[in-house]
């Protein structure tokens, strides 16, 4: 059974981002309304097998919004380097019961039953990870970053969790390739900022950190020029997010495919 959220991961992600912030780049698991806004692009295609990815997974709350919105015969591609969090995302996937989440559609509230067996990427650095099939939804958590994901699979969905305004705006670009080396033609990709971050680095940060913030909005801005992008404020969150949607356009993905 699962609640939302739940006391237990969100004492481990304050935990977490007491050891790193980051790393985590928040202070709180996103929030039922931030999480259904990120699994959008599933939404719009309900009933449809999809292959999505999703990538800085947390403690999970978004992936319990897609386990619930994913359609039999899909496949979810969970990507989260932190260890305390991958093994919260291993229960989260556990526990997960259809029909006691209001994302949950018609379909999904038939009883599933649910395989378990083991894989391993090539990279060294990706854990052994549990694969679960569970009404035709193949699961599988890689505890590994993910420029280290070792696959052939290409995605319909990705969803990033990674606090890009964190990084620095060459770590930011090369996620953005790597997100769109990875997504089919017509493929969405979403992931989200939090507002006010810009104006409180101005005032609390350094010139130079300022600097670099501003960088990896100008980097962020230009993948979404370059694309079809769509925007939404989530205020029911903390702090309150914008999530982008971006669909790059096909002469974007075969430049990034050539490299």
């Amino acid at each position: 059974m699962t609640s939302w959220p739940r006391f237990t991961d969100t004492r481990l992600f304050v935990t977490e981002a007491a050891r790193g912030f980051r790393i985590t780049g928040a202070v709180a698991p996103s929030s039922r309304r931030l999480a259904a806004a990120l699994a959008t692009p599933v939404t719009e295609r309900a009933g449809q097998p999809l292959d999505v990815l999703e990538v800085g997974a947390g403690t999970g709350p978004v992936t319990r919004c897609l386990l619930a919105l994913l359609a039999p015969g899909s496949t979810l591609d969970v990507v989260e380097a932190n260890p305390r969090f991958a093994a919260a995302l291993r229960n989260a996937v556990r526990e997960h019961r259809p029909g006691r989440d209001e994302h949950a559609t018609h379909a999904q509230m038939r009883d599933r039953h649910t395989t378990h067996t083991k894989v391993r990427d090539d990279h060294p650095g990706e854990a052994l990870v549990p694969v679960r099939s569970e009404d035709g939804v193949r699961v599988r958590i890689h505890e590994t970053r993910i420029e280290y994901l070792n696959t052939r699979q290409s995605y319909d969905v990705i969803v990033s969790g990674l606090p890009f305004t964190n990084f620095v705006p060459d770590t930011v670009t090369s996620l953005m390739d790597r997100y769109i080396e990875l997504l089919r033609p017509g493929g969405s990709l979403t992931y989200f900022a939090y507002l006010g971050t810009a104006p409180a680095r101005r005032l609390v940060a350094s010139a130079g950190e300022a600097a670099r913030h501003r960088a990896v909005e100008t980097v962020l801005a230009g993948y979404r020029q370059r694309g079809s992008a769509v925007g939404r404020t989530v205020w029911a969150n903390v702090p309150p997010a914008r999530v982008w949607h971006v669909r790059p356009t096909p002469s974007l993905a075969r430049t990034r495919a050539l490299g």
